[in-house]
């Protein structure tokens, strides 16, 4: 038995349920599946289509949260979004600039914008483009000094100040007990959606030490990992 995975967010998912009502196929994305139109439910997906969802948007404002608590002096927060990118409508209560980019030269102005409005901080918002612009992304943050958050553990590795979300780790594991349940003669449509069961906040030390930020006691405990 064939199955496909889809694991490249909503766009992916659409295209391979387009194309079969047949083959079993199991997507992973960031976004509501049954908004998404994937699925006719969470607990009853119906046809042959199942999966993922790690609803990474609906995590923006805890992210701010900490990111507040880490700053609590800064009275302007920037806030990089995709305006393409449907999940990245935040529900924040704070004083914030908001940055647009989907490309590499709205990027540029983007960081530009948060320059000039004189940001303190930054929450970088869930998004496919911006998880390939990692680097270009935390080495402006790093330039300008800004304490920032982001959204998975990869951003703190290349030098982000923090991070906080779902385990990108577990998806792929969710993805692939579920591939290997319908491999085995389950049908996806009595498999229920996934959502997300482990999270992790990891702070890079090296990064807060060159930012000049202190991180409090309470957050190092609270910390899955700290980069030294």
């Amino acid at each position: 038995m064939a199955v496909i995975v889809a694991a490249g967010g909503d766009p992916s998912g659409l295209a391979a349920k387009s194309a079969t009502a047949i083959i079993p196929i199991v997507f992973g994305i960031g976004g509501d599946p049954v908004k998404a139109g994937l699925v006719s439910s969470f607990s009853r997906p119906g046809g042959n289509v199942t999966g993922v969802t790690l609803l990474t948007s609906l995590m923006e404002p805890k992210r701010l949260g900490v990111l507040r608590d880490l700053v609590p002096g800064a009275a302007l927060i920037g806030v990089l979004i995709n305006p393409d990118f449907p999940p990245a409508a935040l529900a924040i209560g704070q004083r914030i600039v908001i940055a647009k980019a989907s490309n590499d030269d709205a990027l540029e102005i983007a960081f530009g914008s948060l320059v000039q409005e004189g940001a303190g901080a930054l929450l970088v918002a869930s998004d496919p483009y911006f998880d390939t612009r990692r680097e270009r992304i935390v080495g402006f943050a790093q330039q300008r000094r800004l304490p920032a958050i982001y959204q998975f553990r990869e951003y703190a590795v290349a030098g982000g100040l923090l991070s906080y979300g779902v385990s990108i780790t577990e998806a792929y594991r969710q993805y692939g007990a579920y591939t290997a349940s319908i491999l085995k003669g389950a049908k996806p449509a009595d498999l229920p959606v996934l959502q997300p069961t482990k999270f992790e906040l990891v702070i890079n030390l090296k990064t807060a030490r060159a930012l000049g930020v202190n991180i409090s006691d309470n957050l190092l405990t609270l910390a899955d990992e700290v980069i030294e």
